[in-house]
């Protein structure tokens, strides 16, 4: 509730003196004597009951005057409608799948982990258009961005091994989410590349993707997975069974540091799911939607609510004041 004109309130500062000068009248001026017409409706009436009636007419009058200020003062409804415009992000997910994701460092395994913790990231950033894209030796667009985003879960779910030659091409794969970005309208457009290895392979070199990431405007966040030294790798023996063997983790941290800084991105270091999951956390703080609010403000005049009561107060009283004192309603 808001009031159009709350500067009249301050006529309620007339009650007490109104008050007063019924009491002054009442009990100090000298009056002869209080006469009733003989065609007083309340004839019929002991007087002492009359006398109380009459202290009615001060009270009534000022709650009318009480009711007709709050009217006057306009007593308004505020509807406020909130609309927002949102500028969001296009993001490319790059996710390495070369054979050395299976290393248990992580849990349940990398690329597991990576999944999961991705799905969770995709979940938050409703505002954007989020694709995902693979890489080992060669690289491909799982789904271009999207705002489907059940639609880009559902396709990270059948995100495993072998979908192409082991290796890591890192360079392609950067390549392969430019290709799905640079073409974007978005003022905002990201390449998250997870990977837990060094470039061994593909035509072109990553810190010449970086460059022509940078050449598009696109920030590139360079994240690499695996615990430092070694991690237990899961090796089939078709006699013994599965059986783990320590192999060494190996990733070219310069050149991610390099990729992401000449992108105007960050490189981030996981060796536990927990880290993985935080490192997202910062990347979605990182990263914020541009939301434009409008706001739209509608009032409704209310003083009908204090207005029609005041009134039949104000009648009321004078009412009160004729019957009581025996004088006519209306005097030529």
């Amino acid at each position: 509730m808001s009031w159009a004109n709350p500067e009249y309130f301050w006529l309620l500062i007339l009650i007490p003196f109104y008050l007063g000068y019924v009491i002054w009248k009442h009990f100090f001026k000298k009056r002869a004597s209080i006469t009733f017409s003989s065609t007083a409706i309340f004839d019929n009436i002991p007087g002492n009951y009359k006398a109380k009636l009459i202290w009615l007419t001060p009270l009534l009058y000022s709650a009318a005057f009480t009711l007709l200020v709050t009217a006057a003062a306009r007593p308004q409804l505020q509807n406020t409608t909130v609309e927002e415009s949102v500028e969001g992000i296009d993001i490319m997910l790059s996710i390495d799948i070369s054979s050395s994701m299976l290393a248990e460092d992580l849990q349940p395994n990398r690329l597991i982990a990576a999944k999961e913790i991705a799905a969770d990231f995709i979940d938050v950033r409703r505002n954007d258009r989020i694709g995902i894209g693979v890489f080992a030796r060669e690289s491909f667009t799982v789904v271009p961005p999207t705002v489907d985003h059940n639609l880009a879960k559902q396709m990270l779910e059948t995100v495993d091994l072998g979908m192409v030659r082991d290796g890591t091409a890192i360079g392609v794969g950067i390549a392969t989410a430019i290709n799905r970005l640079r073409d974007s309208s978005a003022e905002s457009r990201v390449i998250i590349l997870l990977t837990d290895g060094m470039n061994n392979a593909g035509e072109i070199d990553p810190i010449t993707a970086g460059e022509l990431a940078a050449t598009f405007g696109i920030r590139v966040y360079t994240l690499g997975v695996g615990s430092r030294g070694t991690a237990p790798y899961p090796i089939d023996d078709p006699v013994f069974g599965r059986r783990y063997q320590n192999v060494e983790v190996n990733i070219d941290e310069e050149m991610l540091q390099q990729i992401a800084t000449q992108t105007g991105g960050q490189y981030f270091r996981a060796t536990t799911t927990e880290e993985l999951s935080e490192i997202y956390d910062v990347i979605d703080q990182l990263e914020t939607s541009e939301i434009e609010e409008i706001l739209y403000r509608d009032y409704e005049d209310r003083y009908s609510l204090w207005l029609l009561p005041g009134i039949i107060l104000l009648i009321t009283g004078f009412l009160n004041e004729r019957w009581v004192t025996g004088s006519p309603l209306f005097e030529l």
